[in-house]
């Protein structure tokens, strides 16, 4: 195997720049879009996390089904009754979401803290990939170090504030995921297309 040269490094540079360039609109709708449902968020914590609670239910349940329906077709296939048994426990989980909303609160607040911390490290990473192209990547360093500040703040609330503070972090999550999106779209905009 042979390492790449610099010449295509810069190839390789100029098409993600060009890629980015093509559509910082895309990234510009969906920052002004993250940013308001954020507010919203902010807004009406407790709304937004019995929203999300019961959004995960369907999900469980839209999920499992369709695992169900696509191997309950392929009886013959290795693993069958696992697959349908799993298929019906994410139907059941996400009944039992839905039925009850407030206990599975809990439950989910633990999966949010996790989902901010991944979230966060991908996002700190992702940070040190665009330092080589574009001059404001640190709004999305940014973004990732508050994203693991939330997942902290989360465990050491856990379990008194679960009613309010999924919607409330998810909207802060939201702002700090609009506002790079927004910043790499006008920085995309302002480069131009490369040659």
């Amino acid at each position: 195997m042979t390492l790449p040269t610099n010449t295509e490094i810069e190839a390789i540079r100029r098409q993600a720049l060009a890629t980015v360039h093509a559509h910082w609109k895309l990234f510009l709708f969906q920052g002004v879009l993250m940013l308001v449902l954020g507010m919203f968020a902010i807004a009406l914590p407790n709304v937004f996390t019995l929203e999300i609670e019961l959004l995960v239910g369907w999900l469980f349940i839209v999920g499992g089904l369709l695992r169900a329906a696509t191997i309950f077709r392929k009886r013959h296939m290795p693993g069958f009754w696992w697959t349908l048994g799993t298929g019906v426990l994410a139907v059941m989980l996400g009944a039992i979401l839905i039925a009850h909303p407030l206990q599975g609160l809990l439950t989910l607040t633990i999966v949010m803290t996790a989902m901010f911390v991944v979230e966060g490290i991908a996002a700190i990473f992702v940070a040190f990939e665009f330092r080589r192209f574009l001059h404001n990547w640190s709004w999305t360093l940014f973004s990732g170090l508050i994203n693991l500040g939330l997942a902290y703040l989360i465990w050491q609330g856990w379990p008194n504030t679960a009613g309010w503070v999924i919607g409330l972090y998810v909207g802060i999550n939201m702002i700090f995921l609009g506002v790079p999106l927004i910043m790499t779209a006008l920085a995309a905009r302002s480069i131009g297309p490369t040659p």
